[in-house]
């Protein structure tokens, strides 16, 4: 009987120990808790990390590039035109002060652009558009990060009636003898700033000895289109020296084109004349526009292991790859529009078919010629990867109608051969030997009367 109050007392105890400790423990947890919350459902800050400016003569691109996800809209006005963007939870740091100075004067579809905070927590930007009202179409996007890039936010500005490349084509057609002038430079813009694109130089011209007899059986001008592989965002291989895909292949393609026009037979059209990002897609419509006989498009390989070297020539296979390397190669190069940064919500039915239309045999089979031709002129001037022509899914080969072959010129990932690829002279004679191969083809295989656009 006696120990009974003391039960009861020590059950009382207890429970009030318990209260405590609960109430305790609610007082140090409640504000850490509630902070947590609070962080949960708090913003994240999309601090703009990068601004890059693209511009071109086919349209200019803007690159926002930044941590994290982030809220925007936009809306085209006039008088004057413009294009104005919200960027909400971003705040206004140094990378968007310095992008209005970014911009070029001879930027063909950007006259200014004005940034700054434009109430809390909102950065608005004010891009002024070149021509008349309702001149510039822009295109407004967002990527999702891939390889180096973060995420990105994309404004393409390009002109609402773009130019046929057929009839700029037909237009220098008709003045012969008119004394070609370099394009005017344009500014560029890229994420890793190491090297800008060599100058622009007179090539040689065409050897006397050169052979006529692909011009004694065409009556029409033949028209090559010549694709420089990469570009803008998308650098392609970097070398360990620092060298860019992209600005190889495009030095190359401009020698390459300077000797075609210089045949009295021949004729070439770039896909793109400067360092500006054009989907892979976007490369085999010009060509299937311009009613092109060939399609070339140019490369610098690159693999994990610095010791590979050679020069190799793929065409288009419809039934797989015809070595791991070669299916390898070819989703690298198919992944350039994930890098280079595609607008997917750009439909076209029509190109949806031509890059799914591949039962043109006979054209695959004339890309194989044109390869043997190819390849066997570029043995006498480097070592070869693969002594045949190889096969695989390129995306960039797809066009149904035209011979289409791919030249990796040389490994740029090789030491030896990345300073062969900026060096001058090579880069002539890889030219000169594409031209030998492309005059063998037409030799043996004279083009068809398909288009008399001379």
């Amino acid at each position: 009987m006696s120990e009974q109050p003391v039960d009861e007392h020590l059950s009382v105890s207890r429970r009030d120990v318990l209260r405590f400790a609960a109430a305790t423990l609610t007082l140090l947890v409640t504000p850490v808790a509630a902070l947590a919350a609070r962080a949960a459902v708090a913003p994240v800050p999309a601090n703009i990390l990068a601004v890059r400016v693209w511009p071109a003569r086919d349209y200019t691109r803007i690159t926002l590039e930044y941590a994290a996800q982030l809220k925007f809209s936009y809306l085209q006005v006039g008088n004057p035109e413009r294009l104005v963007v919200d960027l909400e939870g971003v705040e206004f740091n140094s990378v968007l002060e310095n992008l209005p100075r970014r911009i070029s004067e001879t930027d063909p579809y950007i006259k200014l652009i004005r940034a700054g905070r434009n109430r809390p927590g909102v950065v608005r930007l004010v891009i002024e558009l070149k021509g008349e009202a309702g001149g510039v179409k822009p295109q407004v996007f967002t990527l999702d990060p891939v390889g180096e890039y973060a995420h990105r936010l994309v404004f393409d500005l390009y002109p609402s009636e773009p130019p046929d490349p057929l009839l700029a084509l037909l237009d220098k057609s008709d003045q012969p003898g008119q004394e070609k002038k370099p394009d005017a430079p344009l500014k560029l813009d890229g994420k890793l700033e190491a090297e800008r694109l060599p100058e622009k130089k007179p090539v040689t011209e065409r050897p006397a000895h050169a052979a006529k007899s692909a011009d004694a059986k065409v009556s029409r001008l033949i028209t090559i289109v010549l694709d420089p592989g990469h570009g803008g965002e998308d650098p392609g291989a970097v070398g360990r020296g620092g060298s860019y895909e992209k600005h190889v292949t495009l030095s190359i393609a401009r020698r390459l084109k300077a000797k075609i026009d210089a045949e009295s037979n021949m004729r070439s059209v770039l896909t793109r004349d400067d360092d500006f990002f054009i989907p892979l897609n976007q490369r085999v419509q010009k060509a299937r526009r311009l009613q092109a006989d060939l399609f070339i498009s140019v490369h610098a390989d690159a693999f994990v292991k610095p010791t590979a070297r050679g020069s190799s020539v793929f065409a288009l296979s419809e039934n797989g790859a015809s070595s791991a390397a070669a299916r390898w190669l070819a989703q690298r190069e198919n992944a350039a529009d994930l890098i280079g940064g595609v607008n997917l919500g750009i439909k076209d039915a029509n190109l949806a078919r031509t890059l799914l239309d591949l039962s043109q045999t006979a054209t695959n089979n004339d890309s194989l010629k044109l390869g043997k031709a190819v390849l066997g002129e570029l043995g006498g001037i480097n070592t070869l990867h693969k002594g045949q022509v190889e096969l695989a899914g390129f995306a960039v080969l797809k066009a149904p109608d035209i011979p289409s072959i791919l030249v990796e010129t040389a490994f740029i990932s090789n030491p030896e051969e990345e300073k062969r690829l900026n060096d001058e002279a090579y880069q002539d004679k890889m030219a000169e030997a594409l031209l030998r191969g492309i005059r063998r083809y037409f030799a043996a295989n004279p083009p068809l009367a398909k288009s008399r656009l001379a």
